[in-house]
């Protein structure tokens, strides 16, 4: 074994190091050839060249004190070396890498030494398992829990990179899923909803907890409050929703989250008032109105996955979802257009909460109807083909709703005779407008034969 050198035999040395490393005409000081080592670390072929240097620097963190000049710049040398190369990976772990930078890192640290710390350990935690287990075994749940609590953006990404990568183990999973290790998610993302940060690995580390697996409703409910909706949980729905939107044929989906969600919009849309029609568009900075819309956006993706098993939007249905939704569009005012004609109406009705609201309940209809004749008879059933023939009409407030509502309509006629008929019924009785009807590319006649109004193609 190496002799523990102190400090200062330490530095000396590395400069020795230094000086057979670089030439000497190229650096002039110690940080300056410091900083050449890092810059030439970024390469794969530097990065080899300087493998025998890891374990100088790692005793040299061990001897240097607090705030010292050479502690950051040789964290971000380690981070470099060991991005992507086994041979400096392996070296880490063997000369106790781990438990050198996780003790710098702990504590009342520079928030820049706790980044690049981070950042050396998500680096090595790439590796494999060893490296995980070393990393994870380090850290959870109280190195973890600490370092949430840094209320710092720039230590936030990197962490979330540490515990998405070791979660890849069940296990680890299952203990993220504790009530410790929620408490972590939970402060990272109370620190990244303070000024909306969503770099790459906050995304992927809440889509595996809570789209994949069905620990979403635990989170949620852990971000609560009991005065209400949180604005954390806000964020954590619109990251979601966000994510899904993205990757919208890459992330797997839980029934147990497509449920989650279906209650957060029963819950939500019962802690609206809806007396005041929303001029804003999502997000609004009122978290229920939010949790509300970025919901609806969520089901509407998860309604238009066709890679889904069936099942999954089966038990949305089961549970109430076109109930819940043509109840909240029977509840609403209608469409600007016809708001003009009924304005002397006494009748008072709930107004959109958000600019967007009627077009995103449509929407959910409109995908959801698609191909499934369990839908389109639920629809008829609970009387709400004249209400969705109601929102094919212009409203201002609710850019594309007619739109949707024409692709809603469509499907719900769509190979249902039942519909169609029902259609026909309501144009016969004048209950419906013939351009509502003609817009959607179809028309009335009588079937002479059958005694009976039936509804005809017209765009064919």
């Amino acid at each position: 074994m190496e002799a523990e050198l102190n400090s200062g035999e330490t530095e000396d040395h590395f400069r020795r190091i230094l000086a057979s490393t670089i030439p000497s005409t190229t650096a002039s000081t110690d940080e300056e050839a410091l900083q050449i080592l890092i810059d030439s670390s970024r390469t794969s072929h530097g990065r080899s060249a300087l493998s025998e240097i890891l374990p100088t620097v790692l005793r040299l963190l061990r001897s240097l004190p607090d705030h010292h000049p050479f502690l950051l710049p040789s964290l971000r040398l380690i981070r470099n070396l060991c991005a992507g190369d086994a041979s400096n990976q392996n070296s880490f772990l063997l000369f106790n890498g781990v438990d050198e930078v996780s003790s710098l890192i702990l504590g009342d640290a520079d928030p820049q030494i706790v980044r690049a710390g981070l950042q050396v350990l998500g680096n090595v935690s790439l590796a494999g398992e060893d490296q995980r287990d070393a990393v994870w075994g380090r850290l959870f749940p109280k190195g973890l829990w600490e370092l949430a609590r840094v209320r710092d953006r720039c230590v936030a990404d990197p962490l979330c990179m540490i515990i998405y990568t070791c979660c890849d183990n069940r296990g680890r999973l299952i203990e993220l899923s504790g009530d410790q290790g929620l408490s972590i998610v939970s402060d990272i993302i109370k620190t990244a909803s303070e000024d909306e940060f969503r770099e790459d690995w906050l995304p992927l580390l809440l889509s595996k907890i809570s789209l994949e697996e069905s620990y979403f409703p635990l989170l949620f409910d852990k971000l609560g409050s009991a005065d209400g909706i949180t604005s954390e949980q806000a964020f954590l729905v619109r990251l979601l929703a966000e994510n899904l939107d993205q990757r919208f044929n890459e992330v797997a989906i839980s029934d147990a989250f497509s449920l989650a969600v279906l209650k957060i919009v029963d819950r939500a849309s019962r802690a609206i008032n809806f007396v005041s029609r929303g001029t804003s568009s999502l997000p609004t900075g009122d978290p229920a109105i939010d949790v509300l819309g970025y919901s609806l956006i969520i089901l509407r993706n998860i309604c238009a996955r066709e890679d889904l098993p069936q099942t999954s939007v089966d038990s949305l249905i089961l549970s109430g979802l076109i109930r819940l939704l043509l109840g909240l569009l029977r509840d609403l005012e209608p469409p600007t257009n016809i708001r003009t004609v009924l304005k002397n109406s006494d009748v008072i009705m709930k107004a959109c909460p958000y600019s967007g609201f009627r077009r995103d309940v449509v929407a959910v209809l409109g995908n959801c109807a698609f191909r499934r004749k369990q839908v389109q008879d639920e629809i008829r059933n609970e009387n709400g083909i004249l209400l969705l023939l109601q929102q094919c009409s212009v409203c201002d407030e609710n850019p594309f709703s007619r739109e949707w509502a024409i692709w809603a309509m469509r499907n719900v006629f769509e190979g249902n005779e039942d519909n169609q008929n029902e259609i026909s019924k309501l144009e016969c009785q004048g209950a419906v407008d013939n351009p509502c009807i003609t817009e959607l590319g179809l028309r009335v006649e009588w079937d002479q034969n059958s005694g009976r109004a039936r509804l005809v193609n017209i765009t064919t």
